[in-house]
């Protein structure tokens, strides 16, 4: 389906992670870096991508008609000159570490420890959560939608029945490269990350 919608991807996005929603998204949380309803953008603690980007396709097949509420925050940008600042460096050898002890499936570049640590920064932030400037998004059973996770501020505030297919497209595949969040945090720290 995202070969026929979206054919210039074709050649270089790779299908990742499928899952099914059955839980109402309002009760879906285990801790506040789990809870979705909080602003954040997506990074994957077991899955470093390293900076290829998240492309979400979401589809609400709930049975009874609800909606899936989605709260929509600020561009990728704002986010990361709000938080960058507050990101050190990884620690030398912890990313081997990590892979060693099997709590990451792949090597952790520096760029998946930034958006990791942009990810946490913004769930624990209570001021930002009451305060980011956001709008609200209602995607009615049946519907669809295509989204760069990373690189667009969400949170899931309410809805039921939900599938999602992740593909990872390599910054190279984009037709503007210079939007993706690796390139983004590379222009602001003027250095490489992956």
């Amino acid at each position: 389906m995202l070969e026929s919608l979206l054919p210039r991807y074709a050649q270089t996005v790779v299908r990742a992670r499928t899952s099914y929603r059955p839980v109402e998204a309002s009760n879906r949380r285990s801790s506040w870096r789990k809870d979705d309803r909080r602003l954040h953008v997506d990074a994957f603690p077991s899955n470093p991508n390293q900076g290829k980007c998240l492309l979400r396709v979401f589809s609400n097949i709930n049975p009874n008609g609800e909606d899936r509420v989605w709260k929509l925050g600020e561009p990728f940008q704002a986010v990361a000159r709000r938080y960058l600042p507050m990101i050190g460096r990884p620690l030398p050898g912890f990313a081997r570490l990590l892979l060693t002890l099997g709590i990451t499936k792949s090597l952790c570049s520096e760029y998946d420890h930034m958006m990791l640590r942009m990810h946490d920064a913004m769930k624990a932030d209570q001021d930002y959560q009451a305060n980011a400037p956001s709008s609200q998004l209602r995607l009615p059973a049946g519907s669809t939608w295509i989204v760069y996770s990373d690189s667009v501020s969400h949170a899931a505030l309410s809805g039921q029945f939900m599938l999602e297919q992740t593909f990872l497209l390599p910054i190279e595949g984009m037709r503007d490269p210079s939007r993706s969040p690796l390139c983004v945090l590379q222009d602001m720290l003027g250095r490489t990350l992956c």
